[in-house]
């Protein structure tokens, strides 16, 4: 009889969809889109075309966020925020 790990689901995942990375990272889906296509966050495409996330990628990608302090987009809207305010 084997017991089931007490684990969450993600922490065994390995790869993730656009909504799960999403989840993952604490952003919404339109956020992972928009930074998978400016190139902050790598991904790779079934041959349907979805986005596919390895674990290892959006933990490179947290730890980056963490280091750097954010995106340059992140920035350019802190920036225009500023101005408008």
């Amino acid at each position: 009889m084997s017991i089931p790990s007490a684990q969450p689901r993600n922490d065994r995942q390995l790869v993730f969809t656009s909504s799960q990375a999403a989840r993952y990272v604490g952003v919404s889906l339109a956020t992972v889109r928009r930074w998978t296509d400016a190139g902050h966050i790598e991904c790779y495409r079934t041959p349907g075309g979805q986005r596919r996330f390895s674990r290892a990628q959006l933990d490179d990608f947290i730890a980056s966020m963490q280091r750097n302090g954010g995106t340059s987009e992140d920035t350019a809207v802190e920036r225009r925020d500023a101005q408008v305010a």
